[in-house]
């Protein structure tokens, strides 16, 4: 390998190794908010604003903060986030108050939005070959997407064998080391200047609706889906980004540039995207739920029994992926990955309460693990397909909306259905296993629905050959084992 291949190559995994620490905090945190809740005196109610102050500003910051990127620079909106991060991670760790946790994980959250939402832009940028791209993205998407079970085993070994404040502290390390890698292998190519794209009241209009619909999202579980609060909240949202996107279309400079639309298999990639992240989150959340409640896991346990899901899921990512899709397309590839999903998840409904984990969970668990190890990256390169040079931040921006959004809209609905089943049988007379394994069980079937759901989408609306990222042509796939590594 040259030395400038090398150097991209190391700068590629920089980049996956600032997306790993978003990531894994996202989920190390779950795991220890019972230690958090008792050493710092939350309530049920106010614990919850540990997540949902972070998931607020990342998820109303990605679309923003990739538009960015492309105006002032990726990797200077890359390191401000990375820097915005660690020095909030920081401030958790020492958090004494639940104030300052509450605050801090805010700021994270606007860290981890900037941080995450150039990735791939640079990556399509510095891999524009579209058989080198392809492999780039399959290790993206082992991080993206494994990260979460990896953070259930970091988690849960940090907390049981230190303390939670550990979970924060471990992030400066990374954080510091990743930003010196990022500041000396990856070339900090200017952006297009704000004058091509300084909206101010557009900015606000998205920012505001998008933070206003996830806190809508989050807030079902205490209120529910036809309280005032949550319907009022959501059209006001829908009202803020419906007004962004008509004045996208009228002004000179859009902040947003309506014309990364008009790629149908981008387009059609996010909605895809959204459809099954809704669907597969139930996996973890409930699952990690199922393992400690019904079969009495503790943390560190629940960790490792997703480590086969993880393993498959890597091993699909970065060596089966992408020498797939450059062979056979991109959707062909997706549409068996959404089946082997569902599969599993209905697999997962039929889990008894006093269940074994060899016969009943691990199946499911390398269905689904390889599924999303094979459709995820090619999902990314249907959502990355159409993005040009100056726009492959924004793209890159939408495709981690549409995962943030569809799961905590996903996340919402099937952890409400679970729980009103679960209290509907617990009325009824029913133990507490059984009824929370039944509960899961809805959930499980509707998650299935959901991917159901993006397989019907993917199989009539995507066309059968995405054209490679900067309209360059696909080289001719050589007659190469289907699952060897793309050199």
């Amino acid at each position: 390998m040259r030395g400038s291949d090398r150097a991209r190559w190391i700068a590629l995994y920089v980049l996956c190794a600032g997306m790993l620490m978003i990531v894994l905090d996202a989920t190390v945190v779950n795991v220890a908010l019972p230690s958090i809740q008792a050493d710092l005196h939350f309530s049920q109610s106010s614990l919850a604003w540990v997540v949902n102050a972070y998931l607020i500003a990342f998820g109303g910051l990605l679309l923003l903060s990739g538009r960015l990127g492309d105006l002032l620079g990726r990797r200077r909106v890359f390191l401000v986030g990375l820097g915005i991060f660690t020095v909030a991670s920081l401030l958790c760790a020492i958090a004494q108050s639940q104030g300052m946790l509450i605050a801090a994980r805010f700021v994270q959250g606007i860290g981890g939005a900037m941080t995450s939402a150039v990735i791939l832009g640079m990556i399509v940028t510095m891999f524009p070959e579209p058989r080198e791209q392809a492999k780039a993205i399959g290790v993206y998407g082992f991080v993206a997407s494994a990260g979460g079970s990896i953070g259930l085993l970091a988690g849960g070994a940090l907390t049981q064998a230190i303390n939670w404040h550990w979970i924060f502290f471990i992030n400066l390390p990374i954080g510091v080391a990743t930003g010196v890698m990022a500041l000396r292998l990856i070339e900090g190519r200017p952006g297009i200047g704000l004058r091509a794209g300084a909206d101010v009241p557009g900015a606000l209009l998205l920012t505001t609706g998008l933070m206003l619909g996830v806190y809508a999202i989050l807030q079902v579980g205490a209120h529910g889906w036809g309280s005032t609060s949550t319907i009022g909240l959501g059209a006001v949202s829908i009202a803020l980004v419906a007004a962004f996107v008509v004045r996208q279309g009228r002004i000179p400079n859009p902040l947003m540039p309506l014309r990364v639309f008009r790629s149908r298999n981008v387009a059609v990639a996010n909605i895809v995207q959204a459809l099954l992240v809704a669907g597969m989150f139930g996996m973890f959340f409930l699952g990690a739920l199922y393992l400690q409640r019904v079969l009495g896991y503790d943390a560190l346990e629940v960790g490792l029994a997703f480590l086969p899901s993880t393993i498959v899921m890597g091993t699909m990512s970065l060596r089966c992926s992408g020498p797939l899709s450059m062979r056979f397309g991109a959707r062909a590839v997706l549409i068996p990955s959404l089946v082997s999903i569902g599969a599993g998840l209905l697999l997962l409904a039929r889990t008894p309460v006093h269940g074994r984990y060899l016969v009943d969970l691990m199946p499911a668990m390398v269905l689904v693990g390889l599924g999303a190890g094979l459709g995820f990256p090619a999902l990314v390169m249907l959502a990355m397909s159409g993005a040009t040079d100056s726009d492959s931040g924004l793209a890159s921006g939408l495709v981690n909306t549409s995962t943030q959004v569809g799961g905590a809209v996903g996340l919402a609905v099937l952890a409400t259905l679970a729980s009103e089943h679960s209290h509907s049988l617990l009325a009824s007379g029913a133990s507490s296993a059984v009824a929370l394994n039944a509960g899961y069980h809805v959930a499980y079937l509707c998650g299935a629905a959901l991917v159901a759901a993006a397989l019907i989408v993917a199989v009539t609306m995507l066309r059968a050959k995405a054209a490679p990222a900067h309209g360059r042509a696909a080289a001719p796939a050589e007659p190469e084992p289907a699952c060897a590594e793309a050199a």
